[in-house]
């Protein structure tokens, strides 16, 4: 198994997790958690955004929700949010579409975990490449971030199917 960056910063502040391989050419996030024979709800992506000030911020949703950009603007008391064009992602995160994890960036930026993370011991997100997700508890991956728990989320269709 292939240590990831992220994966060492966990071990180096000994915060548990656990890696989970899977097929890289996997993209969608519903077949991820599909795959690892998880419930999609335990299975969260990050996705980066920008403020209408031009502030970068992370946000943490299960892979078959969608990101509501009012309560997540609301969230982080800013007027308004919107996704980063995919090709910023990179070069802003480190980190390339499909394998962005809230933990490692280039940078730190404010983090904000979909409040439902708090049911569950543990859930799953990128470990910061794709074929590789960790299994963390969410208490410690948001004090690993500094982040914060919020109602962020909002369910798809995609989620019903």
């Amino acid at each position: 198994m292939i240590k990831t960056n992220a994966m060492r910063l966990l071990d180096a502040k000994k915060v548990h997790n656990v890696p989970h391989e899977y097929d890289a050419e996997i993209t969608d996030g519903c077949a991820v958690a599909d795959t690892l024979g998880e419930p999609r709800e335990r299975v969260f992506k990050t996705l980066v955004t920008e403020s209408g000030k031009g502030e970068y911020l992370v946000f943490v949703v299960p892979v078959c929700h969608e990101l509501d950009l009012k309560a997540a603007a609301r969230a982080a008391d800013v007027k308004s949010v919107a996704m980063i064009k995919q090709k910023e992602l990179e070069p802003l995160t480190g980190y390339v579409h499909g394998g962005c994890s809230p933990v490692g960036m280039k940078k730190h930026f404010r983090t904000f975990i979909d409040e439902s993370a708090e049911a569950y011991d543990t859930i799953f997100v990128s470990a910061g490449r794709r074929g590789i997700q960790m299994e963390v508890s969410p208490r410690e991956l948001a004090a690993f971030c500094t982040a914060v728990f919020a109602p962020i989320a909002t369910l798809t269709t995609k989620a019903e199917v």
